[in-house]
């Protein structure tokens, strides 16, 4: 995924920063092994912290569909199941 899917104007009213935070995320992740998330995930949410950067459920839901949108539909199944998890977890 390139980062062109900042530039679409639903995420206009979202911090800069915080959607290069997630572009960074994802370019990370890339090469991850399985057993190799939950270290990184433990570690992304640190970081989140430490730079103070925070979500609104509203922003989070615009974000997952415009990624939706540019994804395929194997990576938007997966995005759905994580989402999903999120929900029950909150």
């Amino acid at each position: 995924m390139t980062n062109e899917w900042m530039n679409d104007p639903a995420l206009a009213g979202i911090d800069k920063a915080k959607l290069e935070f997630l572009q960074a995320l994802v370019f990370e992740s890339r090469t991850l092994k399985k057993e190799q998330m939950l270290p990184f995930l433990m570690a992304v949410a640190k970081r989140g912290q430490a730079e103070h950067i925070t979500f609104t459920n509203e922003e989070i839901e615009t974000i997952v569909a415009v990624i939706k949108r540019e994804s395929s539909p194997e990576e938007a199944a997966t995005i759905d199941k994580m989402m999903r998890m999120h929900k029950k977890k909150g």
